[in-house]
């Protein structure tokens, strides 16, 4: 039987010590784990219960029902104050409180993870499906799909004012089906808060605004045309701190923006297709996910319902396409990174369900098969 050698012997030494090192530091990262308490996630629902609240388990990537929230309903977005002692939810409907309107409201949110209405307000016209709180935490911005419309409301410790500016826009695409009019859809601000977004998907435009948060007021700043019939839907920022991505629903393409700090301007640097090639059947773009590190970019597609990883390059933050999977059921609506962001959760809105697919934070790589868990008719996953 052959010795090993010093060097031999020494390197195999190192390696074995080496893999118990990492296995002491995976058990021990998997029992710290363990041993973290449950987080609170809020999923916006559009049932008669608008906010469905669910207990988070990082480590087994599981959620657990936690209670229901009826005091709003049909919620279709809903988002923190900047201090998270405050949940802001825009229920799409066609009439409140006796007006024809959809209804923004405000919560508390309590240490034990429930939920209390504060007030509750007219949106600027019906079917309000988003909403944007400032950074300051002192005013929000709402936009009304159906009423082709968007609105400002100052934030006084949580409660909301009456509608302190109101636009209604008129523009409307090549396709007739659904642009017929326009459909404000989406409501951002830029990184340093000194600008407001409001996508136009039936207008092919995104209106950007210069937002006072003292008084809620917005002044019009100009706005980015994009491509007729494309219908911009949702606008997201990369970490870098001057590109954007903006979601075209209608084409299922993604506009690659140069975000221009001195005037908040948007310029096309590059337009990304989603669908495979050759591809002929129904598709909607729908929303963007990016990791705090900005080494990935994700994007859902509905129709064909599909996840699509890019890797991005954080200079440029331009797009090199890596890998679609599957989103676990039928219309995701929309998707988030849990906190560790191991976990993809896909609120998929017409199966009734949140999917969960485990995530490779250093490849970017989503798991092609995941956990789903039943919620009625998912709209928006919340983390808090």
């Amino acid at each position: 039987m052959k010795h090993p050698t010093r060097r031999e012997f020494l390197g195999t030494a190192s390696v074995t010590l080496a893999a118990l090192a990492a296995s002491e530091s995976l058990r021990a990262e998997a029992h710290t784990s363990q041993s973290l308490p449950p987080q609170r996630a809020l999923i916006g629902s559009h049932g008669r219960d608008g906010i469905q609240l669910f207990d988070w388990n990082a480590a087994a990537g599981k959620l657990t029902p936690a209670g229901k929230n009826g005091s709003v309903s049909r919620v279709a977005w809903i988002a923190p104050s900047p201090n998270g002692a405050f949940i802001f939810s825009a229920s799409e409907l066609d009439s409140f409180d006796g007006k024809p309107t959809g209804e923004v409201a405000s919560l508390r949110l309590a240490k034990d993870g429930s939920l209390q209405l504060l007030s509750a307000r007219n949106s600027a016209g019906t079917g309000t499906c988003q909403l944007a709180v400032d950074a300051t935490g002192q005013m929000l911005v709402t936009a009304d799909y159906t009423g082709a419309s968007a609105a400002s409301f100052r934030i006084r410790d949580g409660q909301l004012s009456e509608a302190v500016w109101t636009a209604h826009y008129t523009e409307h695409g090549p396709n007739a089906e659904r642009q017929e009019s326009a459909h404000a859809h989406f409501a951002s601000f830029s990184p340093d808060n000194r600008f407001a977004y409001i996508n136009d998907l039936g207008g092919d435009r995104i209106h950007i605004y210069r937002p006072d948060p003292a008084t809620a007021a917005m002044t019009p700043a100009g706005s980015y045309r994009a491509a007729p019939g494309s219908g911009p839907r949702t606008l997201h920022f990369h970490p870098n701190g001057h590109t954007a991505y903006s979601m075209n629903e209608l084409a299922s393409t993604v506009d690659v923006l140069e975000w221009r700090k001195t005037d908040g301007s948007l310029t096309l640097v590059d337009c990304v297709p989603l669908l495979p090639a050759g591809y002929k059947g129904p598709a909607r773009g729908c929303d963007t996910v990016i990791p705090r590190d900005g080494k990935f970019v994700y994007f859902a597609n509905r129709d064909d319902d599909f996840l699509y990883a890019f890797k991005a390059d954080y200079a440029t933050g331009r797009l090199t396409p890596m890998k679609r999977s599957s989103c676990g059921g039928k219309t995701p609506r929309h998707f988030a990174l849990d906190p560790s962001e191991r976990w993809m959760l896909v609120a998929n809105q017409d199966s009734n369900c949140v999917a969960i697919f485990a995530r490779h934070p250093e490849t970017g790589e989503l798991a092609d098969e995941g956990a789903s868990i039943a919620v009625e008719t998912p709209m928006r996953i919340l983390f808090v």
